[in-house]
């Protein structure tokens, strides 16, 4: 288990990778327990919340409920140079979708569980 130092150097990448995993899990296991959807359709409305413009707009909702910490974390993912060029969304969204994800994941890699909760809860709200 590494600690907050070790995770604090990581590149925000490796955080929205981790955070991109945390949130899907997160929404898939909602929805599996919130409706009787197959499979097929419970993957059509995980995209709702799981593509690039749906996370950008939740970030963007979610900026007063951040703390200064988080707003930094989340700049810091923004800011990542990603080579990765996404193929349908807009480069705006894919930035800021990429902050939202490194927010998933450090909170994540920090344990900071009630916190994460807290946030995921707030998502599903927007």
């Amino acid at each position: 288990m590494k600690q907050k130092d070790e995770i604090n150097m990581m590149s925000p990448l490796t955080w929205a990778y981790i955070g991109d995993a945390v949130y899907e899990l997160y929404i898939r296991n909602h929805l599996v327990n919130t409706t009787n959807l197959k499979p097929h359709k419970l993957h059509i409305e995980s995209i709702k919340y799981v593509k690039a413009k749906s996370q950008a707009n939740i970030l963007e909702k979610l900026d007063n409920f951040l703390t200064q910490e988080e707003k930094e974390i989340v700049r810091r993912g923004r800011n990542t140079k990603n080579h990765h060029l996404p193929k349908n969304a807009d480069v705006n969204d894919y930035m800021y979708s990429t902050a939202f994800e490194a927010l998933i994941g450090y909170l994540y890699l920090t344990k900071e569980e009630k916190r994460l909760n807290e946030i995921l809860e707030k998502c599903l709200e927007i």
